[in-house]
């Protein structure tokens, strides 16, 4: 159950999914306000539930709204525009949550206050299907309700973990945020391989979308550990075997999918920055 009122600054492809998710968890639509500037009709959440207020900008917020949780769900690119217009509202203690990638918890204190309870988190796309893992970070200025606060909302599009070094959120940032598309593209080559094998292609493309799919089901389940799932499903000198000698080389999938997280891990810094 979600209580309490929320000021949601943003609502596109992750807001909608946080939206759907906390009207699922029991969110009352009049404790909500969204500032969107593409209206009610932006996203389905808001054109589902009439009782929810939509707003084009900050200014049209009621004065006696007084939110307990503030939620940065806008693009970095434009967090210089949108983030300071909220400053008028750390008087009141709310915890500010931001979902922007690469913006940092002293990022937002800059601007609305050296003492702002600032929550950072980095969720990835799943979040839209309710499968998304969210990794936080709080900064020191942050109360443990508002902590609990946090950990509700974002475990409503899935699970969350919390880190105690915000450093560690460019590495997150590589390995949770981006992933899905390390996923996604898995598929894609796994779909290629079998059409360069002689399959038909959309025959390929159900085969491999199944088959990522079902092992990461299997994985989800928890029994086993990714490297005792991979031993169970190779057996010795054969057809597995034969396509893991050629992705556990020494210049196969474990030392590129490292370079990959390292490159993407030092993006995220340089964006940062």
């Amino acid at each position: 159950m979600i209580e309490g009122t929320i000021l949601l600054v943003g609502c596109g492809k992750m807001g909608g999914a946080l939206l759907d998710g906390w009207f699922k968890r029991g969110l009352n639509p009049v404790d909500a306000i969204v500032v969107e500037p593409g209206g009610r009709g932006a996203v389905s959440p808001c054109t589902s539930h009439r009782a929810l207020t939509c707003l084009p900008t900050v200014k049209d917020v009621p004065r006696d709204f007084r939110p307990d949780v503030v939620l940065y769900a806008v693009k970095p690119q434009i967090a210089d525009d949108v983030v300071p217009a909220y400053a008028s509202f750390a008087a009141q203690r709310p915890v500010f949550l931001s979902v922007i990638a690469g913006k940092t918890t002293g990022y937002f204190q800059k601007h609305l206050g050296a003492n702002a309870a600032v929550v950072r988190a980095m969720p990835n796309t799943p979040a839209s299907i309710g499968k998304g893992a969210s990794v936080l970070y709080a900064a020191a200025t942050v109360s443990e309700v508002q902590r609990r606060v946090c950990e509700v909302l974002m475990s409503a599009v899935g699970t969350v973990e919390w880190i105690a070094d915000e450093s560690w959120m460019d590495a997150v940032t590589a390995v949770s945020g981006s992933g899905p598309a390390y996923v996604f593209l898995l598929a894609e080559c796994l779909r290629d391989a079998g059409i360069e094998a002689g399959l038909p292609a959309d025959l390929a493309a159900r085969l491999a979308t199944a088959t990522v799919a079902g092992a990461g089901a299997l994985l989800e389940q928890g029994d086993l550990p990714a490297e005792k799932l991979r031993q169970n499903v190779t057996s010795p000198n054969g057809t597995t075997a034969a396509a893991l000698d050629v992705l556990m080389a020494a210049d196969g999938f474990k030392p590129l999918l490292a370079r990959a997280v390292a490159a993407a891990t030092k993006r995220s810094k340089e964006l940062a920055g």
